[in-house]
């Protein structure tokens, strides 16, 4: 019983230990943002490739899980509220669960699949192959010129993503209106606007960039602590993104909890 309670004692408190270290991290980062060197014309050039890694290349598959996502939810979503006759709240519905909640939720899952997890091994194979320590002999900042960059490019990409899945998922719910009730696009729209607030788009992007911001994070983080052996490569990845989908739990429970009290 004691050699448990042990364990379960240097769990926690390595797990505390890395959280602060994650949060040291991320405070280090942020103050960094606001950094004149930030806008210099290397890492300006790092930005816009990880611009089009990360929103360009994605696109295609991108669209198509709007599309085929947003027929699914437009469907059930239709079906239910033509069931219990709660047409009059379809708008808040749109807004409050497909805008809000599930177009954020989906973008941030398929840009950590592809890029969180690039970007974690893309830092790990660096500090293996002592690219990280060179760039320090030649007072390279790493902050400045490869982590400023690809977390930029993450809230950016998440904020820009976000916005095109809701409109592809509301294009749907239109096709969808037009086919079950036989609605209108001026009457759609409408109840669109009736349910959209201006405090519900700050939440939005605000909600969006902080997911952006710490799906890269997280994973520079991780590349960052690897071992220096190739075995440790793996191992980082998997923690990484361990990591990045526990953050993306949390702030979602904590999104929707701040929006409902």
């Amino acid at each position: 019983m004691t050699a448990i309670i042990e364990t379960i004692g240097r769990l926690t408190i390595g797990w505390f230990l890395s959280l602060r270290e994650l949060l040291l991290f991320a405070v280090r980062i942020i103050l960094a943002l606001f950094d004149r060197r930030t806008l210099n014309s290397a890492a300006r050039t790092v930005f816009i490739s990880q611009i089009y890694f990360t929103s360009v290349q994605i696109l295609p598959l991108f669209l198509f899980v709007a599309v085929v996502f947003g027929t699914l939810v437009n469907g059930i979503l239709f079906q239910m509220v033509e069931n219990l006759n709660l047409t009059e709240y379809l708008g808040r519905l749109l807004m409050g669960f497909v805008v809000m909640e599930v177009s954020p939720f989906v973008t941030v899952l398929l840009i950590a699949l592809r890029s969180s997890s690039a970007i974690n091994a893309e830092i790990a194979v660096m500090k293996v192959n002592g690219e990280l320590y060179t760039l320090e002999v030649f007072n390279i900042d790493r902050i400045h010129y490869l982590f400023i960059p690809r977390i930029l490019s993450g809230m950016l990409s998440m904020v820009l993503l976000s916005g095109l899945f809701a409109l592809v998922v509301l294009l749907m719910g239109l096709l969808v209106s037009a086919s079950l009730f036989g609605t209108g696009a001026d009457t759609y729209l409408e109840a669109l606007r009736h349910s959209a607030s201006l405090t519900d788009m700050i939440v939005f992007v605000i909600k969006c960039a902080t997911f952006g911001f710490f799906i890269t994070l997280i994973p520079i983080h991780r590349g960052l602590n690897a071992s220096e052996d190739l075995t440790g490569i793996p191992v980082a990845v998997l923690n990484g993104m361990v990591s990045v989908f526990v953050a993306i739990i949390v702030i979602e429970v904590l999104s929707s909890f701040t929006r409902f009290i």
